[in-house]
């Protein structure tokens, strides 16, 4: 590691991965985008999964201020993030083969929709399992992994695929296998996680070409506001009125 403090060097790379996907995915963030837009003009509906950390980034563009009204989470028990216990649960579920198709068996999912899924290593069997699993149901995938892991590790999945794989549009985070920034002699592992910062960036770039998409076709994006700003409850209780039928996390 060279000169400049922990923090300075973590917002270095930081940056400089934010960076890398601004100029590198740009292709494929207008590409989701355009799916996404596609899909809320067809009548269809939006999703997002991730398990464990990468759910945090779905998370994040759900009910949230600025945000599309129709993106929903597509849950799956004991992963949604650390609050299981033991938190190792979380990382033993994502192995599991068959997980994926009984968790989508039960969701509203349908045909005409379209599925954000978040893995970083995009090598385990749930992601896998749900990407195959949707597009099966007539579903569109857009995929948020680091592309690395494809070459530099071994699929966990029975046929030997990646997430990468099974997705009409891939989004490449451009992080390193391991999830580690920096390094320090006096440390023996690698420490400071991007993932987070750069997987919520790429999702809320997409979420942002949707809106300018859906209103250069002259449709007017469904956006909630902060229900902390005089009028943001009122303007959210009218998006979630209209779009009452594609909207999931209020019942």
């Amino acid at each position: 590691m060279s000169d400049g403090t922990p923090a300075d060097l973590f917002f270095d790379a930081a940056v400089g991965l934010l960076r890398r996907v601004r100029d590198e995915e740009a292709g494929a963030i207008a590409a989701a985008g355009t799916l996404l837009a596609d899909t809320v003009t067809a009548g269809g509906r939006l999703f997002a999964f991730g398990a464990g950390h990468s759910s945090l980034a779905a998370q994040d563009v759900v009910y949230r201020a600025g945000g599309l009204a129709l993106m929903n989470l597509l849950t799956v028990p004991g992963v949604v993030g650390v609050d299981v216990t033991p938190a190792t649960l979380g990382s033993a579920l994502e192995r599991v083969d068959g997980l994926a198709s009984a968790v989508l068996d039960t969701s509203p999912l349908r045909a005409g929709d379209a599925l954000v899924i978040i893995s970083l290593s995009g090598r385990n069997a749930l992601p896998v399992e749900m990407a195959t699993g949707a597009r099966a149901l007539g579903v569109k995938v857009i995929g948020v992994t680091s592309v690395a892991y494809a070459t530099e590790t071994k699929s966990r999945h029975t046929s030997g695929t990646f997430l990468k794989d099974h997705c009409d549009v891939v989004l490449d985070s451009k992080i390193a296998v391991g999830d580690a920034e920096l390094t320090l002699d006096t440390i023996p592992a690698p420490f400071a996680p991007a993932s987070t910062v750069v997987t919520t960036a790429l999702l809320q770039a997409v979420m942002a070409t949707t809106a300018a998409t859906l209103a250069d076709r002259g449709v007017e994006p469904p956006l909630l506001r902060s229900g902390n700003v005089d009028g943001g409850h009122e303007w959210n209780g009218r998006v979630m009125t209209e779009y009452a039928d594609r909207i999931f996390y209020r019942h």
